[in-house]
């Protein structure tokens, strides 16, 4: 799927989630923190302060790599931060999201003609799209913070407006944590993301410019981008779903 779609796939998943919690709560200054879990409680194989009951946002996108914000910091390992980039990138819904995403790609019956129409087609768009994020998670995620000793965790504000979060979330994309718990500019984004896109240069064979690669960070800086906005919010959505499930069941 091309870069543009995939974009506008990612802002719409986006808006959809945010304006479902708004719906979902009276105000957005009523919006109250979910409870931390305790260190002991948050530990688990991908790092510190991470809730094991929440691996995947709406049950497909993997959460491997969030943690809370009041839980007292504790940095991870480079070890943690390689599975935490292997379980985003080999956690079985990523096969279903591929296979939407080649999907996609399918019927955009321009773009890509190289790799054909039919089951062959759909099999190169699939393992393309395949490679392509797991290329986009090792580089962000383990191997550029293991080099600039960053910590490529996004950690949950869970508090305050939606408003307030969701600038707090998108914000996460220029700032993070270093493995001493300060605030650092967020070279596992935009160094990363960078790296991941010079790297498909050379298995895309329609794709290989500079612009294409400008086209491929800016297209991986909006999925995580949105992603961190579920991601702050998903916490609240499960629980509104199931306050409204529960008062149904009366």
């Amino acid at each position: 799927m091309g870069p543009i779609t995939r974009t506008l796939f990612t802002a719409v998943l986006l808006l959809s989630c945010v304006a479902h919690l708004a719906a979902q709560t009276p105000a957005a200054d009523s919006v109250q923190p979910v409870q931390p879990a305790t260190p002991t409680e948050g530990k688990t194989e991908s790092g510190p302060g991470q809730p094991p009951e929440d691996k995947r946002v709406f049950g497909v996108l993997p959460n491997y790599r969030t943690a809370e914000s009041a839980v007292p910091f504790q940095p991870i390992t480079t070890k943690q931060k390689f599975v935490i980039a292997t379980k985003d990138s080999f956690d079985y819904p990523v096969l279903l999201t591929t296979a939407f995403f080649a999907g996609l790609s399918q019927l955009e019956g321009n773009q890509n003609q190289v790799y054909g129409q039919g089951a062959k087609g759909f099999a190169h768009r699939y393992g393309i799209s395949y490679v392509d994020q797991v290329v986009g998670n090792y580089f962000p995620e383990a191997i550029v913070p293991a080099l600039f000793h960053e910590d490529p965790r996004y950690f949950r504000k869970g508090e305050g407006s939606i408003k307030g979060r969701t600038f707090y979330a998108l914000s996460r994309i220029f700032v993070c944590k270093t493995d001493a718990g300060n605030t650092a500019f967020n070279a596992n984004e935009f160094v990363g993301n960078g790296l991941a896109s010079l790297t498909v240069l050379a298995y895309h064979p329609q794709e290989r410019t500079a612009g294409d690669a400008i086209s491929q960070m800016l297209t991986y800086l909006a999925t995580d981008a949105a992603g961190q906005v579920m991601k702050e919010f998903w916490p609240d959505i499960k629980r509104a779903y199931l306050r409204h499930h529960h008062k149904s069941d009366y």
